[in-house]
């Protein structure tokens, strides 16, 4: 079995099956043996769940000690029963921890709009504390208990050096529809036992998250209950990271490898989707703009539907990019497909001669790499999508029943 947070030092998690599932577990808990710097970023949808809002509150002071989380009811829209049933997560998780409510991050994800099964969930939390463990089955089982619609656990582990010492990190996600730039209906909670400042936590994740969850979209909806968050108890040894250097350089380069590896594989696991594709703006003229045509063209559901078909309709990438409310010069642009710029499809803003052949070769993998060169500035950015198929139809029109 692979590392995974059971191998960051001061760690124990469960996974527990509480019942709103019928099968899978459904609650997860992570806890620090020790207080830990804590950071997490939320959904921008201003319908937001309950537990976003009591977590915005308890995040503020940049210390947590656990994260529980439900996964088969959002606990979205359901109001001042919701809003009860947060709270008493938060509260329980904390009583049977001995540690205050305000260092227990709550987290929920699943069906919107159903009221909250607060009695099941605190069955599953004594179960969960009462079995908490650093052995790599409780790792996996929290990965598997945070899943919804997702067919696969989703977790990464890195590890490097600071100070000589040993520097452990690794996360979980959960994702699979309602995937958009600025997040989707994702979870990813990251463990850590490098000693770094909460401030430095912060502006660390930020940039991370900005680089690689907000660079995914598997179907353009923003969902109410996103949530990223990291916890890093100093248990490693290293000395405190409380200011932009070399070591906090190395911490965010690990940081962005783990974050990115946890997003390929949500977008590789939409719903429906039967490819995943890299997009790479190049030569903008700020990475800004970079991002905004990533974004635009990975989330056109003419360009997925064209993917999931392998038509080489390769003016929609073109369209895309021209509405993105970028200023680019047309007659300038390159654009590739496939690795290593496999196939040049348009060269200074003028149609190659390539075969259709060709193209449609490289559309039939299942990984498949976009370039578009705008030969403007140096800025550059990259982003991750999937396909649209007639499955993602099927699962949505089904989803309540």
């Amino acid at each position: 079995m692979l590392n995974n947070i059971s191998d960051v030092q001061g760690f124990k998690a469960w996974g527990a099956h509480m019942g709103i599932k019928s099968k899978r577990r459904d609650l997860a808990l992570i806890y620090s043996d020790v207080p830990a710097n804590a950071a997490a970023v939320f959904t921008r949808n201003v319908v937001c769940a309950e537990p976003v809002k009591l977590s915005r509150e308890h995040i503020k002071d940049g210390k947590l000690q656990a994260i529980i989380c439900n996964s088969g009811n959002a606990n979205a829209c359901t109001g001042k029963q919701g809003w009860e049933g947060a709270v008493a997560m938060a509260e329980k998780t904390a009583d049977l921890l001995k540690i205050s409510k305000e260092s227990v991050l709550v987290a929920s994800t699943g069906l919107i709009g159903e009221p909250f099964p607060t009695s099941k969930v605190l069955t599953g939390i004594e179960e969960c504390v009462s079995k908490l463990s650093n052995r790599k089955i409780a790792g996996s089982l929290v990965a598997n208990a945070i899943l919804t619609t997702d067919t696969f656990a989703k977790e990464g582990f890195t590890s490097f050096e600071l100070d000589g010492k040993q520097i452990n990190m690794a996360g979980i996600a959960k994702g699979s529809g309602m995937i958009h730039p600025n997040m989707g209906t994702m979870l990813g909670f990251i463990t850590c036992d490098a000693a770094i400042s909460s401030e430095m936590l912060d502006q660390a994740l930020r940039e991370v998250v900005d680089r690689t969850f907000n660079m995914i979209t598997v179907d353009g909806d923003t969902s109410t209950n996103d949530c990223v968050a990291i916890m890093s108890n100093g248990k490693a040894g290293n000395e405190e990271i409380t200011e932009e250097g070399q070591a906090y350089d190395r911490f965010v380069q690990h940081l962005e490898k783990l974050c990115t590896h946890l997003a390929k594989l949500i977008v590789s696991d939409g719903e429906g989707s039967t490819k995943l594709v890299e997009y790479h703006v190049e030569n903008a003229n700020t990475v800004e703009d970079a991002r905004k045509i990533v974004r635009t063209i990975s989330d056109s559901n003419l360009v997925k539907t064209a993917i999931f078909g392998t038509d080489p309709n390769w003016g929609r990438i073109l369209a895309a990019a021209g509405r993105a409310g970028v200023t680019f010069d047309p007659e300038k642009v390159d654009l590739f497909i496939g690795p290593n710029r496999s196939v040049q499809i348009v060269d200074k803003g003028q149609p190659t001669n390539h075969s259709r052949a060709s193209v449609k070769k490289e559309m039939k993998t299942s990984t498949i790499t976009v370039i578009l060169d705008l030969n403007e500035g140096s800025a550059e950015a990259t982003g991750w999508g999937s396909d649209l198929s007639y499955e993602y139809i099927r699962i949505n029109a089904e989803y309540t029943t």
